[in-house]
């Protein structure tokens, strides 16, 4: 009888040096959606062994970002699980007793060279054109060598011992069959001269002792993949499936940086992207739903996932192109679930401000809005006057003369009208154009810089019901005064 296939298990491991970065967002989407689909197991590592930059705050901030992504975790270091503790820092003792087994076995060394000596001979070896890597030195010394240097106290580190011969291979799941020359392998270092270990033997030995089944992860480690092959075979474990995601890049192939890119999760939520969008446009670095289709939830994604589906060339990381998405969803909204999305982070300083003015204003820049951070900048003049320049009021081919006449024959008309609403407001205007022989949109460029300080606004006449006819007669009396001295 065959065996049952494992549960799906799979993690997102980052680690806390700086702010969240959108790239373990990427993968950890990935990471869900497949555990979400087949009923498997989502969790979340924090690989904190680098004691100078890791920092409490920026796992915080990581696991901040992922619960305001919607990526919830079943096994973490914040709600615990069978395979803990989940943060790297607390398993330096399995560490040393796994390297301590690799040195029994002879799959591994102790490395005694200094840095300054490692220095010097990868120098050398550079100038007469020879490989920069490890020249392997300790690894010629007899039992008794190293015994003695390590009874003296002398600082080493641990090292592969690497075949010589032969190749080392994996199957990518998404890319097919990889092969190194053993050879072009380093004897990597698997535990540093403070007892702490290096990446590759932490996420090999974690990963097994968590039973990860799948490993997702970006390109960039493709040329990891065999040293860690080479690590499950020393301790005698059957590798995970690997899966190695396209690098996201910007429009000139390069991969995106956090000195020239916003690449921090906290910068996406600042300046108001939905995660719902933020999400969508992150499956589509390196998905389709089929269809030629775009715009799609989680959920529906969580249902047709599938790897073959994976696209292994370089996606385009196009903020331009985010901030579509992003619009798409803000309009998919109704008015009342936006406002309640721009008061709760909040988005606004109008907090104080009446409910049913605020949305009136929101169904006014819905149409118009690209990310919540900017509700201020687009509705600022419904609750002030902006200082604007007069010559804004003289629509292109008209002059002062033209302003002042038709500011006289708005307010005019504007004075007698009693329902102050939309639908009246373009009648009577429209009314006044027909009259005069004016062209509307002459007209209405006036009315509308007067009235909301700018040439480009929301629609006029929903804009005026909206701040009312008091305000509105105001601030068209104003403009009649600051166009008295146009030409």
């Amino acid at each position: 009888m065959a065996a049952a296939p494992r549960r799906v298990r799979v993690r997102v491991a980052p680690s806390p040096t700086g702010p969240p970065h959108v790239g373990t967002a990427y993968v950890g989407l990935f990471d869900y959606v497949f555990a979400r689909q087949t009923g498997g197991d989502f969790v979340l590592r924090i690989e904190d062994t680098d004691r100078e930059r890791s920092t409490r705050q920026s796992e915080s901030d990581i696991i901040a970002a992922f619960r305001w992504l919607g990526l919830a975790w079943d096994e973490g270091p914040d709600v615990g699980g069978p395979f803990g503790p989940y943060r790297q820092s607390e398993r330096s003792h399995i560490y040393r007793q796994h390297a301590e087994a690799l040195l029994q076995s002879g799959a591994a060394y102790r490395c005694f060279c200094t840095p300054q000596e490692l220095a010097a001979r990868r120098q050398a070896r550079r100038s007469q054109g020879g490989q920069a890597g490890y020249d392997r030195l300790c690894r010629g010394l007899s039992e008794q060598e190293a015994r003695q240097r390590l009874e003296a106290g002398a600082p080493h580190v641990v090292r592969l011992r690497v075949p010589l011969e032969g190749e080392t291979a994996f199957d990518d799941l998404v890319r097919g069959a990889v092969s190194v020359h053993n050879a072009q392998i380093d004897d990597q270092v698997l535990l540093k001269s403070d007892g702490y270990p290096t990446y590759h033997l932490a996420n090999v030995v974690d990963d097994h002792l968590m039973e990860i089944t799948h490993v997702v992860r970006a390109e960039e480690w493709i040329s990891s993949t065999p040293k860690h092959i080479l690590l499950y075979k020393a301790f005698g474990w059957a590798p995970p499936v690997f899966i190695h995601m396209p690098l996201l890049r910007n429009k000139d192939r390069s991969k995106i940086s956090k000195r020239r890119d916003p690449t921090s999760l906290l910068w996406y939520r600042e300046q108001g992207y939905l995660p719902e969008a933020l999400l969508n446009f992150l499956a589509l670095m390196g998905w389709s739903l089929g269809e030629e289709r775009e715009v799609f939830s989680l959920e529906e994604m969580i249902e047709s996932f599938s790897w073959e589906r994976v696209k292994t060339g370089g996606p385009v990381f196009d903020l331009q192109k985010l901030d579509w998405l992003n619009g798409e969803y803000i309009r998919a909204m109704s008015a009342e679930e936006l406002l309640e999305r721009i008061i709760a982070e909040p988005y606004t300083r109008r907090l104080d401000e009446p409910a049913d003015g605020m949305l009136a204003i929101t169904a006014l820049v819905q149409e118009r809005m690209k990310r919540l951070a900017e509700f201020d900048e687009l509705t600022g003049f419904f609750f002030e006057r902006k200082p604007y320049d007069p010559a804004d009021l003289v629509p292109s081919k008209q002059d002062g003369d033209f302003v002042r006449q038709a500011l006289a024959a708005g307010r005019g008309v504007l004075e007698g009208l009693d329902a102050w609403s939309a639908e009246a407001l373009d009648a009577v205007v429209r009314g006044l154009a027909e009259t005069r022989g004016w062209k509307r949109g002459a007209l209405y460029m006036v009315l509308r810089v007067a009235v909301t300080c700018r040439r480009v606004s929301t629609p006029l006449f929903e804009t005026m019901e909206v701040l009312g006819k008091d305000e509105c007669m105001a601030r068209l009396a104003a403009a009649d005064a600051a166009a008295a001295d146009l030409p």
